[in-house]
């Protein structure tokens, strides 16, 4: 039996190679239980090849991989047990209803007839579907298929699921929705990984994010770790008259004017540590200070400094 103190994702060296093309090459991941992890990479970077070799889809060819405890390689039934996976396309098969696609998975698990009515209605409610239950899933939305897609997965009890750009193509609301039910999943304890094309998606989700590039983990941490590790972030300093802001330069080497207002920009990493420095240097020369903002590089600065690809319309790419 698979411990609940171990991570629900180890990976230790992961390996894979389609011919001459190395797609993953040292991989080191380490995912606790009731998180959300996020991988990001551009087209090509080997984030679904990552998915399907820790879902058991496909082979590695070097390295160590326990996922929910078991080992990939040696117990894939047992990870298959404790996995769910929604991946880029939805799974639903649009000519049944939300409920019969539902039984249907029920049924793939080999739940009782009863108790599979019982998680069927269940999940219909929790995705808010039970209106359209009787309805054919080709009259569904693309939000409610997402849903139902993710109520599918949920249907075994997963102790991990991976979502594999999970709100590609959903509108702003129906998005929303969906990251609303990914942190209710995380907070029963479920832990999710997700691959995303949406970087905002990572920042709002993930507990940590590793950055993949050219087959390996170029940077790792949460997402205000990875971005102070990129240069650019800054505090901006307001005042309320002229005095104080010269005053500020005089104390500020590093400081510069911030256009015509009455404000200054000074490097900063935006940490507690270095906050309370500069707080405490303007204190001791009495600068009275009016307003003070933190400004950090976001995931956007963070992919193009880590990976050389710019990025589109704020997203990366699969």
């Amino acid at each position: 039996m698979a411990s609940t103190h171990s991570p629900a994702i180890a990976v230790t060296g992961l390996r894979k190679s389609f011919g001459d093309q190395v797609v993953l090459d040292g991989i080191d991941l380490d995912v606790p239980r009731g998180t959300v992890f996020s991988l990001l990479g551009a087209n090509g970077a080997g984030k679904t090849t990552t998915v399907k070799i820790l879902s058991t889809l496909l082979g590695l060819d070097a390295g160590e991989i326990r996922v929910a405890g078991y080992d990939v390689v040696r117990q894939p039934d047992a990870v298959r047990a404790a996995i769910g996976v929604t991946g880029q396309f939805s799974a639903v098969d649009k000519l049944l209803t939300g409920a019969e696609n539902l039984r249907l998975m029920a049924d793939l698990h080999h739940l009782a007839r009863d108790a599979g009515r019982r998680r069927a209605a269940d999940l219909l409610e929790q995705f808010d579907l039970t209106d359209a239950a009787g309805k054919p899933a080709s009259t569904y939305s693309g939000g409610m298929l997402r849903r139902l897609d993710l109520a599918m997965t949920l249907v075994g009890s997963p102790q991990v699921i991976f979502l594999d750009e999970p709100t590609t193509g959903l509108d702003p609301r129906s998005r929303r929705d969906m990251w609303q039910i990914v942190r209710d999943l995380v907070a029963g304890g479920v832990t999710i990984f997700l691959t995303t094309q949406y970087l905002e998606e990572a920042d709002e989700l993930a507990d940590r994010i590793a950055v993949l590039n050219q087959g390996r983990v170029v940077a790792e941490g949460s997402a205000e770790e990875l971005k102070r590790q990129i240069p650019g972030g800054h505090v901006l300093l307001r005042f309320g008259d002229p005095e104080q802001l010269d005053a500020a330069r005089r104390v500020l080497a590093q400081a510069a004017r911030d256009g015509d207002a009455l404000a200054l920009r000074v490097p900063s990493d935006g940490s507690l540590s270095s906050l309370r420095s500069l707080i405490g240097l303007l204190d001791d020369r009495g600068v009275q200070v009016d307003e003070l903002s933190v400004h950090t590089p976001d995931l956007d600065d963070v992919f193009l400094a880590l990976t050389g690809n710019p990025t589109k319309d704020k997203v990366t790419a699969r």
